[in-house]
């Protein structure tokens, strides 16, 4: 080979591996798939504590299973059940277990009905018999076998149904059940949607009763969305949906005794008519029901216990607060029937002990940080385990800690984001971690010692990939706005200079307790915002007053007046970064979806002399339009404070307007409805303000489908580009 051809050999590699590294990220490579992760599919631990569970699928045969591994090995063990072997179905995409894992429910098909709650066909595959049962012929939801797995119950046209899967006789509970009307053992939309739970009827440790929520909705308000889908003439989706000071369902607690057939109501005296029961549980005794009770306000949440054979009932914890209490599943029951609990009894939130009377026993967790996630008690080693913020309220690391609240030990090392799934027994957890610069890892740690046991899973591959293409650090700092220290994360362009000006585009969601600041890997936004960073634009986040994990008053600062410290912290900081060298103030704009349409709408009509454009996407325009579990939650009814509704609904602001707007809903959204978007399109026209907008044809809130979300980030990118990138160097 002459020096020449070699040297042309030379350049050609070169420029090869220059064009490789400085492959620019596209809308096309965000939404196509190009940087999705591997994860960890549908693992359960197996109640021997040596083994998992997991659901895999075989694309070239269509093959379903449920394989078990050995945690200590990290080796499948067997598998437990093959849909190849099962004749009466083809396949399947989920399952669960019964308490004693002899039987296996199997979803075969299923549909959507709201956010979290579907219809479904199921079926019970028996591990010793290898026998396969239908559930039901129908559709129907929440299939939930009894403790001893003789029985499944679930709900079907609002009414709840027992199926003995021995004699297959099916023993209807209740018979009052009616569309919009009555339901009996599944939540209402507002239930389902705020409360975040579908199924509300649960088993005895004995199987043989069930106590259930009964829903009366007739007196809640109907809202209509048409469904325009491709026939000649548009659908109507008539659902219940109270919004802000309208009326609720009306809740009564029930219970059915099978072994003698009969149903009755459980009721207890509170001091509110107007409440809620956002959980039930049984409690390791078979006839002593827990359930938490709260007012309509959410400032007063009452656990109550119910023996449901000498039919008393007692309080046994009662919690107050100024502005309102977060109701979560963190309730474990003890041998002695003593429970843990989390709560913000101190300002910040933590474990607790309390008897079974409701005695406390001791406060586990202490400190100016918040207990994140409650992983659960081992009761051989007396030893609870939680995720927390001790490392940063940006971080996530896992815990265990003596029930007593001594020798507490950080089971993870790595800063960022640390979530664990335990083995039943609490030998082992699996835990997955991520960083801003780590894409997830899985990794079995030895939940006594913290040693790392094994690497099960890691994305190095798609780390690699990364590397072709250019990518800027996400950069972590505080910034100084309204006496406050907030949490930010900026994204700058990969070449860039501190002598050029760049344009500024911010992105937030602000709501109560929420957090987008956060050391984790990549959204798929966060593509999107490394495209704009490399087309010239510097990217900020912004975690303001009202968000969460820096304690109760940082969190409830915003009470009853939802979008105006949220709004004010975001506006500053915009003057703030405006006022850098490198930023040009002239060339700001901010976004966001749902509550954060909601804030960039407030922020550009609020500050109009500092941001130049905003898009709000799914925004509530007004907290009258949404709903009443949520917003009365943060505001209290309309008719109590119709200042803090007002002053700060956009709608009421959009006289203010001068810079551009780009306004986009979808017309089946159930949540957030398009009622907001067009009452602010008309507040805007008879302002006589010019904007833009979009309407994305039966698309609900996340406005998914097909090639939709494409065509939302182009819609977005070049509204960026037209407005705030005409100087872009």
């Amino acid at each position: 080979m002459n020096l020449r051809h070699l040297a042309a050999v030379f350049c050609f590699l070169m420029t090869s591996l220059v064009f490789c590294q400085e492959k620019q990220i596209t809308l096309q490579d965000i939404w196509g798939g190009t940087f999705r992760t591997e994860g960890m599919q549908a693992l359960h631990s197996m109640e021997n504590g040596n083994q998992y569970s997991v659901l895999n699928f075989d694309r070239q045969s269509r093959t379903s299973t449920i394989d078990i591994y050995d945690y200590k090995t990290l080796e499948k063990v067997k598998t437990l059940v093959s849909s190849a072997d099962i004749s009466e179905i083809q396949g399947f995409f989920d399952y669960s277990f019964n308490a004693d894992e002899s039987k296996i429910i199997l979803t075969t098909k299923s549909q959507p009905v709201f956010r979290r709650s579907t219809l479904g066909e199921y079926y019970i595959y028996d591990i010793a018999s290898k026998e396969v049962t239908k559930v039901s012929d129908d559709l129907v939801q929440e299939p939930t076998l009894s403790p001893d797995g003789a029985k499944v119950a679930y709900g079907f046209e609002n009414n709840l149904f027992v199926k003995d899967l021995k004699s297959g006789n099916v023993e209807q509970l209740t018979t009052d059940g009616e569309k919009n009307k009555i339901i009996n053992g599944i939540t209402d939309w507002v239930y389902e949607e705020e409360f975040s739970f579908v199924r509300a009827f649960d088993w005895n440790t004995e199987s043989n009763q069930i106590a259930f929520i009964r829903f009366d909705e007739s007196e809640v308000p109907e809202f209509s969305m048409d469904v325009y889908g491709s026939d000649l003439y548009q659908t109507q989706h008539v659902f219940k949906y109270p919004k802000a000071g309208e009326a609720n369902s009306k809740v009564s607690l029930h219970l059915y005794n099978l072994n003698s057939k009969k149903g009755s109501e459980l009721s207890v005296t509170k001091d509110y008519e107007d409440f809620y029961i956002p959980r039930l549980e049984w409690t390791n005794d078979a006839n002593v029901l827990s359930v938490q009770f709260m007012n309509r306000h959410q400032n007063e949440l009452d656990l109550w216990m119910i023996d449901t054979k000498t039919k008393t009932s007692k309080v046994v914890l009662a919690e107050k607060d100024k502005a309102y209490i977060d109701v979560t599943f963190n309730l474990t029951f003890l041998k002695d029937n003593s429970f843990i609990w989390t709560g913000e009894l101190d300002g910040f939130n933590h474990v607790y002990h309390y008897s079974k009377d409701g005695k406390l026993i001791n406060q586990v967790t202490k400190g100016n940080w918040e207990v994140t996630d409650y992983y659960g008690f081992n009761e051989k080693a007396n030893t609870i385990y939680y995720q927390s913020t001790e490392n940063g309220s940006i971080n996530r690391d896992v815990y265990a800690i003596q029930l007593n609240g001594k020798n507490k030990k950080r089971l993870t090392e790595k800063a960022g984001t640390n979530s664990a799934s335990f083995s039943a027994d609490f030998t082992y957890f699996i835990n997955t971690f991520s960083s801003a610069a780590t894409p997830q890892e899985y990794t079995l740690y030895n939940s006594k010692s913290g040693k790392v046991v094994k690497q099960i899973k890691d994305n190095d591959q798609l780390a690699k990939k990364l590397e072709g293409y250019v990518m800027s650090e996400k950069e972590f700092s505080t910034i100084s706005v309204n006496g406050n220290d907030l949490n930010m994360w900026t994204i700058k362009p990969k070449d860039f200079d501190a002598n050029k000006t760049y344009p500024l585009f911010m992105y937030q969601y602000s709501g109560p307790g929420s957090q987008q600041v956060a050391n984790r890997w990549n959204s798929t936004n966060d593509y999107w915002y490394q495209m704009l960073a490399q087309q010239g634009y510097i990217v900020v986040c912004i975690d303001g007053r009202g968000t969460g994990f820096k304690g109760g008053d940082f969190k409830k600062v915003t009470q009853n007046e939802l979008g105006k410290f949220e709004v004010e912290d975001q506006i500053e900081a915009a003057k703030q970064l405006g006022a850098l060298d490198y930023i040009d103030a002239e060339r700001i704009g901010i976004w966001g979806w749902s509550y954060g349409g909601f804030m960039s709408s407030n922020a550009l009509f609020k500050g109009n002399d500092v941001f130049k454009m905003a898009i709000a996407v799914a925004p509530v325009t007004s907290w009258r339009f949404y709903d009443s579990i949520y917003t009365e939650r943060y505001m209290t009814t309309p008719q109590e404070n119709p200042t803090g509704y007002d002053e700060n609904s956009p709608i009421n602001h959009v006289d203010k307007l001068k810079g551009d707007f780009l306004l986009i809903h979808g017309t089946g959204d159930d949540n957030v409805h398009v009622q907001n978007t067009m009452r602010m399109v008309e507040a805007l026209i008879q302002a006589d303000k010019q904007f833009e907008w979009m309407i994305y044809p039966d698309k609900n809130h996340g406005i998914y489908g097909g090639n939709t979300r494409l065509h939302l980030y182009k819609k977005m990118t070049d509204f960026i580009h037209r407005t705030l990138g005409d100087k872009l160097q």
